[in-house]
């Protein structure tokens, strides 16, 4: 049974179809959108799929951008659109947010990508879980698979529109990340990503302190390719991340409904 997955962030919209449900397989055939061209889908890229088994999708770009993708896969096919809503616990972690509903669906869809990850290639270990986009996200998840927390930050592009919108002469640069930056955009541009690198490490030292442990590290995200080249700690960039955690929880859930 073909499965598809969709991950609505700010920005855009990301399709994968999967031969079934099951995490470390390659898509059958994928895709991206600019969420203004959402309504494009019908008649373009979906046109030459058959029609998915089962669909699985995370959306933190509001009801009305998932509104819209449910009447292009209406208009194509007979098949229920269902969308992770994070929760107290699922697939192996458990949710510390002081109010776990209102946890971002990417961010915990991504850190259960990042745990089954990481328990495909070793033991368990804390975990940093970097998200690099619209927004960062930077979240730590103990060795027993407990979200601890994370923070919030703007990317690059916000960063960039603030200073100019602020500061009279600026204006969104197109530079180079420098050590000792000697002009304008360069000092932009590196100013930004040493900030959100910043945070970054940060969040490395308080869960290597909290948890006693050196953690795994993931990146993922549109921007992540320009971040992790300026991280002192290393990341692993996994570009599939929650495509990789919309696969567990869909297997999961398939296999708690047959019990």
């Amino acid at each position: 049974m073909t499965f598809l997955a969709i991950d609505i962030g700010n920005t855009r919209l990301k399709w994968a179809l999967f031969a079934r449900a099951e995490p470390g397989q390659a898509p059958l055939a994928q895709g991206a959108e600019f969420l203004e061209h959402v309504d494009k889908l019908a008649d373009g890229p979906w046109t030459e799929l058959a029609a998915p088994g089962r669909m699985l999708g995370c959306c933190v770009a509001g009801d009305a951008i998932k509104r819209r993708v449910e009447e292009q896969m209406e208009e194509l096919w007979d098949v229920p659109a269902h969308w992770v809503v994070s929760s107290a616990a699922e697939a192996g972690l458990s949710n510390g947010y002081d109010h776990p509903t209102r946890l971002g669906a990417d961010r915990w869809v991504a850190m259960i990508g990042a745990r089954h990850r990481l328990l495909a290639s070793g033991p368990a270990r804390p975990m940093v879980v970097v998200m690099v986009g619209t927004a960062v996200t930077v979240e730590a998840v103990d060795a027993g698979g407990r979200f601890l927390g994370g923070l919030i930050l703007p990317g690059h592009g916000i960063m960039l529109k603030a200073l100019e919108g602020g500061t009279a002469g600026l204006h969104v640069p197109t530079g180079e990340v420098r050590e000792f930056p000697t002009n304008t955009s360069d000092a932009l541009t590196s100013g930004g990503t040493y900030a959100i690198a910043g945070a970054i490490e940060r969040m490395v030292q308080h869960v290597r302190r909290h948890c006693g442990a050196e953690p795994a590290c993931y990146m993922t995200g549109g921007a992540g390719w320009k971040m992790a080249p300026h991280m002192a700690h290393p990341f692993e960039l996994v570009e599939s991340l929650i495509f990789d955690g919309l696969l567990v929880i869909a297997r999961d859930r398939a296999a708690a409904a047959l019990r």
